[in-house]
This record gives structure tokens, C-alpha cells and sequence, in this order.
């Protein structure tokens, strides 16, 4: 008994270390990977935005079974985005509003979910992302 007892702690202390030190990489672009993060953070947004979005990342990191992106948002024909309709149109029309967008999603039952995401932030909403949510933290580009 005492055998199987340590057998299994040390399957799971290898388990544990093996999650841990994932490598962290970024999907190339054009990727089915990529793709479907992107995608899977499309829905959300499109909805809030009323409007066909493409996303222009300049941060994008998977670890394991999460992935942090980030960058900027824009129309269809590559411009901005018309904010006039949306729940952020008093932001944008006060200077309250950067043209960015961060996402934290997570892979589950084999698709990527939206686990958090946010829209002109006009500083460093993603902050305690890492912990809130215990994502791992070297996919953030900065982190308390």
C-alpha cells in the first residue's frame, strides 16, 4: 500500500512539473491554431462592436491550454472600427478609449473559449489576469 501511495504522488508531482514547464510559443500566422483563437474571440467581439472585426495582433502567446492576445482591432477594409453604436462610443468620443484589444482564452473539451477579453484600455487591464484566473504568466507581456 505504502509503495502505490508514493508511486502515485511521484506520478503526480511528474504530471504537475510537465504542465509547468510547457513551452511558450506563437501560433504562426495562418495556422489552424491561430485561427481558431481568433475566431473563438470574433464572436464576442463582433457582438459588442456590431460590426466585422479583424484582429492585427502584436502580443500573442500559447501555453499548454491558454493563449493571451493582444493588439489592435479593425473593420473589415482594414480602418477602424465605428464605435458610434456601441457601448464604448462615449469613451472613444471623450479620448477615455486606446484603439486596442486584449484576450485571455482557454482550450477546453478541444475548442478555445474566451475566459476574458477587453476593449480600449487605457491602462493595463489584464494586470491580475494571470491570478484571478490561473493562467500561467509568462504568456502576459507584463504582470504585478
Amino acid at each position: 500500500m505504502y509503495r502505490k501511495s508514493i508511486q502515485c504522488l511521484t506520478l503526480i508531482v511528474v504530471a504537475a512539473t510537465a504542465a509547468m514547464s510547457q513551452a511558450t510559443y506563437t501560433p504562426e500566422k495562418g495556422s489552424p491554431e491561430r485561427k481558431a483563437i481568433l475566431d473563438a474571440l470574433r464572436i464576442p467581439v463582433e457582438r459588442a462592436l456590431k460590426q466585422k472585426i479583424v484582429f492585427v495582433a502584436d502580443h500573442f502567446k500559447v501555453q499548454g491550454t491558454w493563449a493571451f492576445v493582444s493588439g489592435t482591432p479593425q473593420n473589415a477594409e482594414g480602418g477602424e472600427p465605428d464605435y458610434t453604436r456601441t457601448p464604448y462610443a462615449d469613451q472613444v468620443e471623450s479620448g477615455a478609449f486606446d484603439h486596442n484589444f486584449f484576450a485571455l482564452m482557454r482550450k477546453t473539451a478541444g475548442k478555445w473559449k474566451v475566459t476574458n477579453y477587453a476593449l480600449g484600455c487605457t491602462d493595463v487591464c489584464y494586470l491580475d489576469w494571470w491570478r484571478k484566473y490561473r493562467a500561467p504568466k509568462a504568456i502576459f507581456p507584463y504582470t504585478e
